[in-house]
């Protein structure tokens, strides 16, 4: 089978083949430091840490960037809001930005590079680009030069006569209005450093095409991000990189937003739920699981009621999970997943229909638990973990199992509850049965399923 994804520049599912053999590349656009993460993105994180995830299962080496932009305007316009200098604001977040991804199990990048740390390759590539007559210098700025480039804008599918460049304060000297602004010159409290053109800080598109250049080369199979980057950010970035020579990305997959009624999730407009407090109401799991259910350019529309659907759903495939190793004792992950889990994988990293097909095992291993049918129970088991360890949500993982989660609340109502089962088991040994009956009603009413098993009664939230 082969793997197929959506490349947003032809606009179709192309058959994904690496430019080296067994090894694959990926660039993501990471975070933009001005402020605490949202879970809007974090999603970007996570949908492509299933990918990387997946790549590997399919025994690929994976070379994952994900870069971080720690220096910018957002990052200014906040140290001068807040008074704080702009190294501590860009740290602190992203700091914050790497717990989130940690809590929700995403794995680490093989580099995770600022931009501030690569201002000497940003040079490198504004003076190649400038020689080639690609770009030029005004007025302590450094512009692209839009027009020099013929294949602008194939990447958002605009025309160039209908472009209105965003444009950021003192971009002046331009040639065109609609050329961008690779290199910004100093302005009075800002960071800067020194270039042949004087002292400035970078623009944003130029941070990534010179940190991709540096960590992956001339040319690498994926670039990555959220939608809300396809112009004028990755637009850009393609313009600088193919300008100076490079391949740059053969690949460029999005994925789409969470929304609050229908909006973009977004700081400023007052609608983000940041991932610090998510992970306080709602296990990391169960986030994850949330996250990384719908497929990854299907928008998803927050609420309460969405997350609670998550999490029963969750519930049934951790419930199957806890049962049959109760019942049958610990099971491998099978070497393979299911072939139909596999196809929906390689369609475009099919998620919604992969979980599909692991929910089916999961049914059938609950029968397979009813009808006392060990085999059949074990070979389930099996399937489900292969499935769910490439989704990064097997329960019994190390990382969710050894008390990474960080649901220390599940761990306290679970001494409570189970303070409450030992009266019961009291009262059965008593043969005070009334009683016994009524301390299960009473959890009942609480919410709470309990279920008695060979090695003692344990309890689920009730679905």
């Amino acid at each position: 089978m082969t793997l197929r994804l959506y490349d947003t520049n032809t606009r179709q599912v192309r058959d994904f083949v690496p430019l080296v053999p067994g090894c694959v590349s990926i660039y993501l656009c990471g975070a933009t430091v001005q402020a605490p993460p949202h879970i809007g993105h974090i999603r970007s994180g996570l949908n492509f840490d299933v990918m990387r995830r997946w790549l590997g299962y399919r025994g690929y080496d994976v070379t994952f960037v994900r870069n971080v932009t720690d220096i910018d305007d957002k990052v200014i316009a906040k140290s001068r809001e807040f008074g704080i200098p702009w190294w501590q604001i860009a740290y602190a977040n992203e700091r914050a930005f790497n717990d989130g991804y940690a809590a929700l199990g995403c794995l680490p990048p093989t580099a995770e590079p600022r931009a501030t740390g690569h201002v000497p390759e940003m040079i490198e590539m504004m003076r190649g680009l400038i020689e080639r007559g690609h770009a030029y210098a005004s007025e302590g700025n450094v512009y692209f030069d839009v027009k020099s480039y013929p294949d602008y804008l194939e990447l958002s599918n605009q025309q160039l006569e209908n472009l209105l460049q965003p444009e950021g304060e003192g971009e002046t000297g331009k040639r065109d209005a609609r050329d961008f602004a690779m290199w910004k010159r100093a302005k009075e409290g800002e960071p800067s450093w020194e270039t042949p053109w004087g002292r400035g800080r970078p623009g944003w598109h130029l941070e990534c095409s010179a940190m991709a250049h540096k960590y992956l080369g001339r040319a690498f199979d994926i670039h990555g991000g959220g939608i809300d980057l396809i112009f004028p950010h990755h637009e850009n970035e393609i313009a600088q990189s193919k300008a100076y020579g490079d391949d740059f990305a053969a690949f460029w997959v999005h994925n789409a937003w969470v929304t609050m009624s229908g909006e973009k999730m977004s700081k400023s407009l007052g609608n983000s739920v940041l991932v610090s407090d998510m992970v306080q109401r709602w296990r990391p799991i169960v986030l994850r699981y949330y996250l990384a259910s719908p497929h990854y350019r299907s928008m998803i529309e927050y609420s309460e009621e969405s997350l609670r659907e998550a999490e029963t759903a969750f519930a049934r495939i951790e419930g199957f999970v806890e049962r049959a190793v109760e019942r049958c004792g610990a099971v491998d992950p099978a070497p393979e997943v299911p072939l139909a889990f596999a196809e929906a994988m390689d369609d475009d990293l099919g998620v919604p229909q992969a979980l599909a097909v692991l929910h089916t095992a999961v049914r059938q291993g609950n029968s397979a638990l009813t009808a006392d049918d060990k085999d059949s129970a074990v070979a389930r088991l099996a399937e489900v973990r292969a499935m769910l360890g490439v989704l990064g949500l097997d329960p019994l993982d190390d990382f969710w199992a050894g008390g990474s989660r960080g649901d220390d609340l599940h761990g306290v109502v679970d001494s409570l509850v189970r303070l409450v089962l030992d009266q019961r088991q009291a009262a059965r040994d008593r043969k005070d049965y009334a009683t016994a009956d009524a301390i299960r009603d009473q959890l009942g009413l609480a919410g709470l399923a309990i279920e008695d098993t060979p090695s003692g009664p344990r309890w689920t939230v009730n679905q």
